[in-house]
């Protein structure tokens, strides 16, 4: 059965590491000196079907007359990536051309042996003279962690069938239901291009749409127009605050996105009260995993949640 545990394997969490520059504007030079470095210590790419390769940039301190070219090689400790598999390096070598000051390492993700969840990395070392490598601020400067995830085409229709709802709103506040799991249907919206509707969502009666916007592979996300009516407040909340609504929207603290390998999708859901327009209150903001099944699958969860 697919468990809770997806309501914290799936949230990711992107951390962006800024740069500070000093306050008496005190910049760090390079004195003419010529040091090579890979652009970013740890980088991470979606491996597409038909792709022909992503690049990995090199950088230069200054520019130079003549072509620069350097080794590249990778090593064991830190990868678990397999080189020939699931990856080869198109070259061996990377030149910054006379008069840039930088290159790119191109590499070949192995499209068809990446499985949907896997996260595979492997580490780059430029091969430079010593003189080369600027020890004061980079001294790691010449190895890289490149990790890589498979991305599969995007459909809506994948999207649409038998699916797993399982939500902490539900957890909080189940009202009728006796899990906090509901087992559903959706399916393509008549005239919205790109949107589903899952029936009976959260609670019997309701149905919940969802937008995917599935144009960028980098931001497969999705939205939930607001103003929708989850249910009424009496049978959740036991007593009525406002219209006797309770409505949802796309939560806009946090990303709601979809996976198009493992067909899933993750909804940050706000859900708030009002009385004929006027807000009375927020309820809050809930992580909701949907998950699309088979159908033997539906039919086998569907009596162990006794639906």
């Amino acid at each position: 059965m697919k468990s809770m545990n997806k309501l914290s394997t799936y949230i990711f969490i992107g951390v962006l590491a800024l740069g500070a520059i000093a306050c008496d504007e005190q910049y760090t030079t390079y004195n003419d000196k010529a040091y090579v470095m890979f652009s970013e210590q740890e980088q991470y790419f979606l491996v597409e079907e038909n792709q022909d390769y992503f690049s990995i940039d090199i950088a230069a301190t200054t520019a130079a007359k003549e072509d620069r070219t350097f080794g590249v090689e990778v090593i064991d400790q830190g990868s678990n990536a397999i080189e020939g598999h699931h990856y080869r390096l198109l070259s061996n070598t990377v030149t910054i051309p006379a008069g840039k000051l930088a290159g790119e390492v191109r590499v070949k993700g192995i499209y068809e042996n990446i499985e949907a969840a896997d996260s595979l990395g492997f580490v780059l070392r430029l091969v430079v003279p010593e003189e080369m490598v600027w020890d004061d601020l980079y001294k790691d400067g010449t190895q890289t962690k490149v990790v890589m995830y498979k991305s599969c085409p995007y459909d809506i229709n994948n999207f649409t069938g038998w699916c797993l709802v399982s939500s902490i709103m539900l957890q909080n506040y189940p009202g009728e239901n006796v899990s906090y799991q509901r087992v559903v249907r959706s399916e393509l919206h008549p005239t919205e291009a790109n949107t589903i509707i899952l029936r009976n969502c959260l609670y019997d009666g309701y149905d919940v749409r969802l937008k995917f916007h599935g144009d960028d592979p980098e931001k497969p996300l999705i939205s939930m127009e607001r103003g929708q009516v989850l249910s009424d407040e009496a049978s959740v909340f036991g007593q009525i605050l406002g219209d006797n609504h309770i409505l949802g929207g796309t939560s806009p603290y946090y990303d709601s996105y979809f996976n198009a390998c493992e067909r899933f999708a993750v909804l940050w859901m706000e859900v708030y009260v009002e009385d004929l327009g006027t807000m009375i209150g927020t309820v809050g903001h809930f992580y909701n995993v949907i998950e699309w099944l088979s159908n033997e699958e539906a039919e086998e969860i569907r009596k162990e949640l006794g639906m």
